[in-house]
């Protein structure tokens, strides 16, 4: 295959499942090597233009990730070493990512970790009956009578 720069969302596909199968195949040779290193390079020009991570929600983007490798809450369990009941509470917004998660995660999908160290809400059980988004995530006092 010759290999030129990404002109086009076709292409970048192309390009992307190229790098799946030469990194499945495990071949050391330098030749292979070179060509691994040469589209990652493209693929990583392409995504830094025409990705717009940093203005996705996190967990919006996980879901979207998951989604299209039709992954499971109980495959991400597996791939970040953590309990079923973590994944559910940060899938749900209940808990908010780790630094090591994020690394996992950025390192499983292939994606910058910059995309899920972003601020994102996280939904306070004892604030749940409120429908006033501003104070949702405020924690609530309680007088001791």
């Amino acid at each position: 295959m010759k290999i030129t720069i990404i002109k086009s969302a076709t292409q970048y596909k192309v390009y992307c499942e190229a790098l799946e199968k030469l990194l499945d195949k495990g071949d050391n040779s330098k030749d292979v090597q070179d060509e691994i290193e040469l589209l990652t390079v493209l693929i990583e020009k392409w995504d830094a233009e025409h990705t717009t991570l940093n203005e996705v929600d996190p967990i919006v983007l996980l879901h979207s990730l998951m989604h299209d490798r039709k992954m499971k809450a109980k495959d991400l369990v597996e791939v970040l070493g953590v309990s079923k009941s973590l994944v559910s509470e940060i899938l749900n917004y209940k808990k908010g990512l780790s630094k090591e998660i994020i690394r996992s995660l950025s390192t499983y999908f292939k994606v910058s970790q910059e995309a899920f160290n972003r601020p994102y809400n996280i939904v306070n059980p004892a604030n749940s009956h409120l429908r006033d988004e501003r104070v949702m995530n405020t924690t609530k006092y309680l007088e001791l009578a």
